[in-house]
């Protein structure tokens, strides 16, 4: 119930269009000002839903699909009070990983450019990414390491060995995930740095004074660095940002795939005083049968972002391959029992 009347609440701030009177706080420069802590925290994800034709939806629709979202579902159900006489809870939820106490992941369906969307696609219509064999293969790949045993740490995802964030949270194009969903954004005169609260990643890009300089001084594909090689310039209010070369071990796991010829176009502009409209463009021919484009919102936060820890004094990983090494060892005596 508690959680209900929050996505309610929460809801109707998200469909109050900005007021008129609200200006756009620009920077020295005459920017727009992109310095703040925000929010892509939404049930809004890259694809669109199964069964779902439209982008856009009306408020009433709006509620409905967050009411049966299963995020909220079980957000609302670990609100509810539990009766001492049940006894303690079994352990129940190895297989998510977390119960909803843990994840935040939003509430509603995000508002972008003041219309509720069903999905960050926009290109193609159908919401969904248009991947070619290789990138579902890739897909499937990903899948299945998740469940395999591994040898060592170089067997782990990226995100389980602390190196990015999880679900795309770094990008390039930078996704909402299932908690920790925020953002500080330091703006200069030459720099951006974008302080990504999964992992704690930052990415710091130059900003040249044309698209022609920025591309011009992409650093050598030899380096493959995680989140990519970016670069930045001004066109008009929006700050544009180009990515390219990004390690391939980021790139086969998605979730968005990328080749060593896959470029990203993002673009950040601020339409409000606490909203960023954000957008990018996928050109990959490796992995997509087309380019396709998402766009999204960051919602200003009245707060900071913490410090995230992952594997703290990385005895995480020891428990991981520990565990590994244990199964191993109860699958053997089981296959030698009479």
């Amino acid at each position: 119930m508690i959680a209900a009347v929050l996505a309610g609440l929460v809801l109707a701030q998200a469909a109050a269009p900005p007021s008129p009177a609200q200006a756009v706080p620009r920077t020295a420069e005459g920017h727009p000002d992109l310095n703040g802590v925000w929010s892509n925290a939404s049930i809004t994800l890259l694809n669109r839903p199964r069964g779902v034709d439209a982008l856009v939806v009306d408020e009433a629709e709006a509620r409905r699909m967050a009411a049966s979202s299963g995020n909220v579902r079980r957000a609302e159900a670990d609100a509810k009070p539990t009766a001492a006489t049940v006894g303690a809870p079994t352990d129940g939820n190895t297989e998510a990983g977390y119960n909803a106490g843990w994840l935040d992941p939003g509430m509603t369906l995000a508002k972008v450019n003041g219309t509720y969307r069903t999905s960050w696609i926009v290109n193609p219509a159908n919401g969904q990414l248009p991947t070619k064999p290789a990138a579902e293969a890739l897909a499937r790949r990903s899948f299945a390491r998740q469940r395999n045993t591994p040898q060592g740490p170089e067997d782990l995802a990226p995100n389980d060995r602390c190196i990015i964030g999880s679900r795309g949270s770094g990008g390039p194009g930078m996704l909402n995930n299932l908690y920790n969903n925020n953002y500080q954004i330091v703006l200069t005169r030459d720099a951006v740095a974008i302080d990504i609260e999964m992992v704690h990643d930052v990415r710091i890009i130059p900003i040249f004074r044309s698209k022609a300089e920025a591309q011009a001084r992409h650093r050598p594909a030899a380096l493959q660095l995680w989140l990519g090689d970016s670069v930045a310039w001004w066109e008009g209010d929006a700050l544009m940002v180009e990515t390219t070369h990004v390690n391939p071990e980021q790139g086969a796991y998605g979730p968005i795939f990328l080749s060593a010829d896959g470029v990203v176009t993002e673009s950040f502009r601020r339409v409000s005083a606490d909203q960023i409209s954000y957008a990018f463009d996928v050109v990959d021919p490796a992995y997509y049968t087309q380019p396709w484009r998402a766009e999204m919102s960051f919602n200003a936060l009245n707060g900071q972002v913490f410090e995230y820890a992952c594997h703290e004094g990385n005895y995480a990983m020891e428990g991981i391959l520990r565990g590994a090494r244990d199964d191993e060892a109860r699958a053997a005596r089981a296959s030698k029992a009479p």
